[in-house]
């Protein structure tokens, strides 16, 4: 699973210029991503989850139900990057914070990863792979069919996020991609039907979703980009009032 993750992160479609080819020998070729400071960090802090709860499980700090430690923990993490990914773009817009760009996608598929980890547990440590009382838990409850709706969205736009499938797609692309909300919306609601008693940290997910869902609408994205213009006028004209 991570080498499949990390063949899309460094693919070209993310961003990560390529390094020239350099060769240990007349027939060997090694070619290496080369990532930013900002880019190396967002990969490494994505991944301290995933160390830590190894270090836990073998440690045994995974409470007294650990299993239920697992799921709940792998969970929260794919939705935090998956709202990391979805706040790249307003930051690029409102902020100008360009560099979000290059790691939108695979902030995206790390999220993918956290929630395919999310599944295996749910399906093999918690159900043992019983197919039978999988798909009754399924269809019993509400919140494992939205869940698995979600997980069926993040699975179609982590499979076409390949320059290949871009390219395959065209301009359909694009329309599919946007289902990323969708899936964040559904998650939300998976989270909100699972705890069922306090239900504020979810709705406080569920608000950065709808916050940055209307960041993207056009008629509120336009005024942002303007006044970040006017912004940026403003500066430059005040900065060569004091040049002369």
């Amino acid at each position: 699973m991570l080498a499949w993750i990390w063949s899309r992160i460094t693919d070209p479609l993310f961003g990560i210029p390529m390094q020239s080819s350099f060769s240990f020998s007349n027939f060997i070729k090694v070619s290496f991503p080369k990532f930013s400071k900002f880019q190396v960090l967002v990969h490494f802090g994505a991944l301290i989850p995933l160390m830590l709860l190894v270090m836990d499980w073998f440690n045994n700090n995974l409470t007294v139900n650990p299993i239920q430690a697992l799921q709940l923990r792998t969970g929260k993490y794919a939705l935090v990057l998956l709202i990391l990914s979805l706040a790249c773009t307003p930051l690029n817009t409102v902020f100008g914070f360009r560099q979000a760009l290059k790691v939108r996608r695979p902030l995206g598929l790390y999220a993918f990863f956290y929630a395919s980890l999310h599944f295996l547990i749910f399906i093999g440590l918690d159900y043992q792979f019983n197919w039978d009382l999988i798909l009754e838990a399924t269809f019993e409850k509400r919140y494992a069919l939205v869940g698995f709706a979600a997980g069926l969205i993040l699975l179609s736009l982590a499979i076409t996020s390949t320059k290949g499938w871009k390219k395959r797609l065209g301009k359909t692309w694009s329309r599919l991609h946007k289902f990323v909300y969708l899936a964040g919306l559904l998650v939300i609601v998976h989270y909100v039907w699972l705890v069922k008693s306090d239900i504020r940290i979810p709705l406080l997910y569920g608000a950065l979703v709808v916050i940055l869902l209307i960041l993207r609408i056009p008629v509120v994205r336009r005024p942002v980009s303007q006044l970040k213009q006017h912004h940026r006028f403003v500066k430059l004209r005040k900065s060569l009032q004091l040049g002369r």
